[in-house]
């Protein structure tokens, strides 16, 4: 398998997801956008409603195709690292339809309204959208976590990066999980292979 192809697929995939993990996260650190008057509010999630469904997606499903290319690659890697992958890949995948079926639906709807006329009701469809917002954005962050921990999982010994296994000298004094390192590198199985 073509560790560089792994890298890179599972690099960008990551970086993806970080991003818009970091975009979700904007939500939470401006908690004064939840005390805004209904129309100075109205009018913020309108231009939401414009901005994001052109950067979103796009962000999103190439993350989504990355990570499940990822997973793919990452087969012959063991077990945590295609497990971790994989998970990652499904609550993207989760994300995804939260956003589809559940969010889209409500963006569409506040759409319609006149930010200086909204309907007496519209904090009852503003707190759904939250709370899903907050599910969407643990999804996410967990999926991010993941893939940070297979980044470091997955990460060979140094002296493997530079293209030559460590010696055995090497692996002794480092101890046995080098030892396997070496072992690994000679005979093309991965570590935590069950």
């Amino acid at each position: 398998m073509p560790r560089n192809l792994l890298q890179i697929v599972r690099a960008g995939g990551t970086l993806l997801l970080g991003l818009f993990t970091g975009g979700m996260f904007c939500f939470l650190l401006a908690p004064s956008l939840r005390e805004l008057p209904a129309p100075a509010y109205i009018r913020y999630w309108q231009a939401l409603n414009t901005d994001y469904p052109r950067t979103m997606p796009p962000l999103l499903l190439t993350c989504l195709a990355l990570l499940l290319v990822a997973g793919v690659l990452s087969y012959r890697r063991g077990w945590w690292v295609f497990g971790l992958t994989g998970g990652a890949a499904l609550l993207v995948a989760a994300t995804v339809v939260l956003i589809v079926a559940q969010m889209e639906p409500i963006n569409h709807v506040v759409n319609t309204w006149s930010p200086d006329a909204p309907p007496l009701d519209w904090t009852e469809l503003w707190d759904r959208w939250w709370r899903l917002h907050y599910v969407r954005t643990v999804l996410v962050l967990v999926a991010f976590a993941a893939m940070l921990t297979v980044q470091v999982i997955d990460r060979p010994h140094p002296a493997l990066r530079s293209g030559r296994a460590p010696s055995e000298a090497e692996s002794d004094k480092k101890g046995p999980f080098l030892a396997q390192q070496r072992r690994s590198a000679e005979t093309g199985e991965h570590l935590l292979d069950p």
